[in-house]
């Protein structure tokens, strides 16, 4: 049997694509892929809130940090992808103008955790509350945030991947401006979307694990973050179709992949070496709350006790 031959009988038992990807309310055009962005942010400020609360910080003190990394992990996001894919904004025909029209789709996870980081950092020190502390905090909410925001990418009928036979194909419409030149309109696609987020699932459940049952503090466990999304996201690089720039036959965000894993390695290694001890308190020095005018009490792992 030919191969689009068995691509087409395995349509059978494949993954539709969702015949819309957006509403209307009024004059207000609201898209999916939107909604699973904000629905991601909400679980991980809801999450991280929870996990730092359990350290001792001052409940929904991750809003206020959280009100300043939101914005400016979504402008680095979009920059990022910008700037990794100019031939989809700059080239003649294309209104320059597209690169801000970021609800159309078009952002980076890595230019997220850029601009993310740089507005956590600002956040936290105005809030009181230790980089490192916040960072383990956030790890596995940041991590099921990218999970369920790969579902946009569903909505979208993106993000997909070579043409596959297994049964869990996905189904691409052959108008998509994405299909693929020269394969039958049944052709099915790797569901990369959906690879991706099922590995975000069980890192998920590995890093909270991880956070209560290992040492991991002072950042390590975010740097533990680092390293599972890196390995990943390099594995998926690898079978994805949509366009990308290309160095030695691997994709930009393959090769971003790399440093990212080797910074998570480097925070586990030197944060070991510099803080073997647990990490006191989740507030930065001088910035501890007093109780009943003494000192605050030690809390580590989410558990308090007397200093």
């Amino acid at each position: 049997m030919s191969v689009t031959g068995m691509l087409t009988q395995s349509a059978v038992f494949s993954i539709p694509s969702p015949p819309i990807d957006h509403f209307v309310i009024g004059p207000v055009r609201i898209t999916l892929y939107a909604l699973c962005i904000v629905a991601g942010i909400v679980v991980a400020v809801l999450l991280t809130n929870r996990r730092l609360t359990r350290r001792g910080a001052p409940p929904w003190v991750v809003i206020d940090i959280v009100m300043i990394a939101v914005p400016l992990a979504i402008v680095g996001a979009r920059i990022y992808h910008v700037l990794t894919h100019p031939a989809d904004y700059f080239r003649e025909g294309v209104n320059p103008l597209t690169a801000l029209y970021i609800w159309e789709g078009g952002i980076a996870i890595y230019g997220a955790l850029i601009g993310g980081a740089i507005g956590a950092w600002i956040g936290v020190r105005r809030a009181g509350i230790r980089f490192t502390a916040f960072a383990d905090a956030v790890a596995p909410g940041l991590l099921l945030a990218q999970a369920i925001g790969r579902l946009g990418n569903w909505f979208n009928q993106e993000l997909f991947g070579q043409p596959t036979d297994a049964p869990w194909g996905l189904e691409i419409d052959a108008d998509n401006p994405a299909f693929p030149e020269g394969l039958a309109a049944e052709t099915l696609f790797h569901p990369v979307f959906l690879y991706e987020a099922l590995w975000g699932v069980v890192g998920v459940v590995v890093l909270l694990w991880a956070g209560r049952h290992l040492p991991l503090q002072w950042g390590r466990l975010f740097g533990l973050y680092l390293l599972w999304y890196g390995s990943g996201r390099f594995a998926w690089e690898m079978i994805r179709l949509d366009p990308s720039e290309m160095f030695l036959s691997i994709r930009t965000n393959g090769w971003a992949a790399l440093p990212g894993m080797a910074l998570g390695l480097a925070i586990i290694l030197i944060q070991q070496r510099r803080h073997p001890e647990p990490e006191r308190s989740p507030f930065r020095p001088g910035r501890e709350p007093r109780v009943d005018g003494e000192e605050a009490p030690l809390v580590t792992a989410g558990v308090i006790s007397p200093r």
